[in-house]
Formats: structure tokens, C-alpha cells, sequence
């Protein structure tokens, strides 16, 4: 038998944190799934101690400014795209604007540290969420389009297939081929 799930990743990582933090008993606040707001002061003993759980479970403390803020570029843009909230403004005014920071000083910061550019980044989360969409909600390719700000479903298909190496429609019909022989293995 199989089982099938669906998560939501931002719940899982505040749970694991709050439950590993909690263990420590020091006053703190979930700034968001990639922050955290610590209200005392901690000594070096439980700071190492609390790197080393948290390591456990896949989180890396960031201590160094730049990649700290190349994390919260990458926060952003993931929460810009993963809620909905594309801007109608273009994304360099929006991170600049969100991040108090000029784009030019993002854009250079970024590529030094992930050796990538912003609109990479951005274009392979689109795409991330494009499959999600595919593979769990029932949208067209032209609703995915507009949900995502693509001028067309052209464009959507485009970055797609150069980004994954397939078309939308191709995703789509593998997806159909492998729930039809995992139904048929079921039965």
C-alpha cells in the first residue's frame, strides 16, 4: 500500500524549531522560518548546543552578513512566489523595496555568494511552483500563466522546457502515466 501526502513545509520547520528550542528553555520569538529572535542572552555553551540540534535537522546557523542576506533574498523571493503575492511592480523594485537595499547591491551581492543571478533564482522557483501547481491543484497552463504573471502561456512553456528540459504539457502527461500505473498497481 501506498500513502500520499501532502505537506506544508513552513509548518514542519516552525514545529521542529519551537519543540528543539523549547528543550532550552530561553525566551524567544519565530520571526519566520528562517529567523529567530532570541530575547536573552545566551551563553557559547547552548549557543554550540543549539547549532547542533538544529543542525540535526538540516538548518545551518548563518553568521556571516552577506549570507544573510542573500538568504533573505531567497526568503523573499519564495514567499513572493509560493503566496501568491507576484508583484505587478517588476522584482528588482519589489526586492529592493522589501529588503531596503538598492537592486544593484542585491543583484552583485548575490551572484558573489550563490554565483547565480536573481532572475535565475527567481525563474527556477517559478518553475518550482509551476510543478507543484501541475501536480496538485487542477489549473490550466493559462491560469497557471496568469497566477504567475507570465505574458502568455508561451513564455511559461518556454522557461519551462529550458529550465527542466520538458514541456508543461509533457510534465502533465508523465504525471497521468505514473497515477495510471500506481492505480493499477493498487488494484
Amino acid at each position: 500500500m501506498k500513502l500520499f501526502l501532502k505537506t506544508d513545509s513552513h509548518f514542519l520547520i516552525k514545529k521542529i524549531l519551537k519543540e528543539k528550542l523549547d528543550v532550552f528553555n530561553i525566551k524567544y520569538n519565530l520571526i519566520n522560518t528562517n529567523e529567530i529572535l532570541f530575547l536573552e542572552t545566551i551563553d557559547t555553551e547552548t549557543y554550540e548546543k543549539i547549532a547542533t540540534v538544529l543542525n540535526d535537522y538540516g538548518f545551518e546557523i548563518i553568521e556571516n552578513q552577506k549570507n544573510i542576506i542573500v538568504q533573505k533574498i531567497k526568503e523573499t523571493i519564495i514567499e513572493m512566489i509560493a503566496n501568491d503575492q507576484i508583484p505587478s511592480v517588476k522584482s528588482s523594485v519589489y526586492l529592493a523595496e522589501k529588503l531596503n537595499h538598492s537592486y544593484g547591491y542585491l543583484s552583485n551581492l548575490f551572484s558573489e555568494v550563490t554565483y547565480t543571478s536573481i532572475e535565475n533564482f527567481i525563474i527556477l522557483q517559478k518553475i518550482e511552483y509551476v510543478k507543484k501547481l501541475i501536480t496538485h491543484h487542477n489549473l490550466t497552463l493559462t491560469e497557471i500563466a496568469f497566477k504567475l504573471n507570465y505574458s502568455s502561456v508561451a513564455h511559461l512553456s518556454s522557461q519551462f522546457k529550458n529550465t527542466t528540459g520538458i514541456t508543461p504539457s509533457a510534465f502533465q502527461r508523465i504525471l497521468k502515466k505514473r497515477s495510471e500505473i500506481n492505480n493499477q498497481n493498487i488494484n
